[in-house]
């Protein structure tokens, strides 16, 4: 017996794990199984036919975690005859066949180059009763040309490159991703309207390192073009990207951001440590001046700008004074926030090997230091915006408590997660007085509100909404449809200079 009753289509799940890439990537594996006539389970279904593992290799544990859930899943396939597992991503890329030999109950093992061979890797296991393990070297075709299922009805992903040039010593990355591949201009805002025509207000444009877009095709400007490309396309609300590099951050880029009215004035760029001596041993080939001065300018441009970073505490070698350059860069940047991160040893990374490895006390001690100096900063950075108005895209699980507080959740035009209120309460307590918005605000819906409280990760607005505009994203969330792209089959760059993209000469109406 299996899991599938005769005659009815096959059940799918997708686990993800890791960066916005993984989440991206898991969008375009949900888009194939549905083209090949898979269903997506319910989320209380505990025995899907298929189980896809969309997993990362950046942190230490993440073996130790796809294992251990393999191992959660092994009785549940047993009961299950019929049922699919397959493991996907950085991880597979990494471990390839040693997967199906520690877990040999897996199905099917792909990598980041071949997502596109999934639908048939698992109907050729089902038919062979054999584990189906297909990893290939490099890219043969471009994510983007495969169909995607949208996980959202307001915001989506568009990749504008895949893979990565640098050799930093303590990242996996480009050698599970490959070399940076470029997508052409006019397929990329091809996909951004396509997305735009199903009510979509917001698009992340998202590569390992966007700012070096343009390198297989020789425009060290083609980022900022593309940015400007952006604010012609009607419709689109807002825009933003990750992320960028230090090194190849140009000016052009900062012009585009404030010039472009639908780029939204936030910037994601890593900052990794403020430790000139740290940064030559990441091999990041920037200096803490040079990162400091891109900020300045930036701000300069943009004084409204919401700067955010990563920053990893504990590299080998690092000392107390290292460590003090960092707190003292995270001081003078005023980050609106930061992702930190205990420096995680990866084989066959140039790090793991190197002299100097920390004592796990030492880079605890410092990561809760360095945790304690972000949100004081960040605390009152967000305090400065209490009684300011800020425009609120409408978001799906932003807010875990909303339920309980009454509230709604959504971010700003600056990226910031803002909690608010959607209307007077009754005495009763109730949500929903005389005039309340309560219960006409969606999801992808846009509201102005005043921010009345501020904290180190978020901000409330706990008076009632200025203003509400309902949108094609409100109204799609309201029937549960979310966009649906096809593959768009226009390829990889050649050599050469790309198709000219529609750049205005100057900044034009509306990451």
């Amino acid at each position: 017996m299996t899991t599938a009753s005769a005659g009815s289509p096959r059940t799918y799940q997708v686990r993800t794990y890791g960066c916005q890439m993984n989440v991206h990537d898991s969008e375009r594996i949900s888009g194939l199984l549905e083209q090949a006539g898979y269903v997506r389970a319910a989320e209380a279904d505990d025995h899907p036919d298929v189980v896809v593992f969309n997993t990362c290799a950046v942190r230490e544990n993440a073996d130790n975690r796809l294992y251990g859930n393999l191992g959660h899943l092994r009785p549940v396939k047993d009961k299950h005859p019929g049922m699919q597992i397959a493991v996907g991503g950085c991880l597979a890329q990494k471990d390839r066949g040693e997967i199906v030999r520690k877990a040999p109950w897996v199905d099917v093992v792909f990598g980041t180059h071949n997502i596109g061979s999934l639908p048939v890797l698992l109907e050729r296991a089902r038919h062979n009763a054999a584990a189906e393990v297909e990893i290939l070297e490099s890219l043969e075709v471009f994510p983007s040309t495969l169909p995607t299922r949208r996980e959202s009805t307001y915001a989506g992903w568009v990749s504008i490159s895949v893979g990565c040039n640098n050799t930093c010593t303590f990242c996996i990355v480009p050698s599970l991703r490959g070399k940076e591949k470029d997508r052409r201009p006019g397929d990329i805002l091809s996909e951004v309207r396509a997305l735009v025509d199903e009510g979509v207000l917001e698009v992340t444009l998202l590569g390992q390192n966007v700012n070096s877009y343009g390198v297989e095709f020789g425009d060290r400007y083609a980022f900022g073009k593309l940015l400007r490309a952006c604010g012609d396309i009607e419709g689109l609300e807002r825009v933003r990207f990750t992320s960028p590099h230090p090194k190849d951050f140009t000016d052009d880029v900062i012009a585009a951001m404030a010039e472009t009215p639908n780029v939204c004035h936030s910037l994601h760029m890593p900052l990794q440590s403020g430790s000139d001596d740290v940064l030559r041993a990441m091999r990041r080939s920037y200096r803490s001046e040079r990162y400091l001065g891109i900020i300045e300018k930036v701000r300069a441009a943009m004084p409204d700008a919401a700067i955010t970073t990563d920053i990893i505490v504990g590299f080998p070698g690092e000392t107390d004074a290292d460590f003090e350059r960092t707190l003292d860069v995270v001081r003078e940047a005023r980050f609106s926030s930061a992702f930190t991160f205990q420096y995680s040893k990866r084989p066959g990374t140039p790090a793991a090997t190197m002299d100097g490895q920390l004592p796990k006390q030492v880079v605890q001690e410092r990561y809760e230091r360095l945790i304690a100096c972000v949100e004081e900063i960040t605390w009152a950075e967000n305090r400065k915006l209490v009684g300011e108005t800020v425009e609120v895209l409408v978001a799906v699980g932003e807010g875990r408590k909303d339920e309980r507080t009454g509230r709604m959740s959504g971010r700003a035009r600056d990226g910031r997660l803002v909690h608010f209120a959607t209307g007077a309460a009754r005495a009763n307590g109730q949500r929903g007085g005389a005039g309340s918005l309560a219960g006409q605000i969606r999801p992808g819906d846009i509201v102005h509100t005043t921010v009345t409280y501020a904290a180190p990760h978020h901000l409330n607005a706990d008076g009632e909404p200025l203003s509400h505009r309902r949108t094609r994203a409100g109204d799609a969330a309201e029937a549960g449809r979310t966009p649906r792209t096809p593959g768009v089959l226009l390829g990889l760059p050649t050599v050469g200079a790309p198709p000219a993209a529609p750049t205005p000469t100057t900044g034009c109406a509306a990451h």
